[in-house]
């Protein structure tokens, strides 16, 4: 299972409450183009309109400059393939404040997936406190790695 593209500030800026893994509809040139790494989810969202789910900013570049359409649009908004009950618990979590957001893009079994996770912002105090964690875990892993 490679992974093509991670939203690392996602992790860092919301709290995390529940995740889902769905499919996401591409152009030939753009599996070529995510395959190669050159996706990026940084500042993407999703978004539920009329009982379907969208990857909103989400930018993948033409695989080849020259031989991508003129009309080309690499933010352009791409359907992500969920089930029924699934969108309808997102479209429910939208009434609540709640944010939805990719985590990860991956493959799995020839197939291209995205990980979403419906999330809470954190408040300031709370990034405080994450950045302490990490760097108290990273304190003591040098501790026991010199040892």
């Amino acid at each position: 299972m490679a992974n093509y593209a991670e939203n690392r500030k996602a992790r860092f800026n919301y709290e995390i409450l529940e995740k889902y893994e769905s499919g996401i509809e591409l152009l030939g040139t753009e599996v070529k183009s995510v395959r190669s790494g050159q996706m990026s989810l940084d500042g993407s969202f999703v978004i539920v309109r009329g009982g379907e789910v969208f990857l909103i900013n989400a930018n993948i570049p033409p695989y080849q400059i020259k031989n991508a359409p003129k009309d080309y649009d690499p933010l352009r908004n791409r359907k992500l393939l969920l089930t029924k009950k699934e969108i309808k618990e997102l479209t429910g979590s939208e009434k609540t404040n709640l944010t939805i957001v990719p985590l990860s893009v991956y493959n799995k079994a020839r197939k291209i997936k995205v990980s979403i996770a419906l999330v809470k912002g954190k408040k300031k105090f709370d990034k405080r406190e994450t950045l302490k964690k990490r760097d108290t875990d990273r304190e003591i892993r040098r501790e026991y790695r010199g040892k």
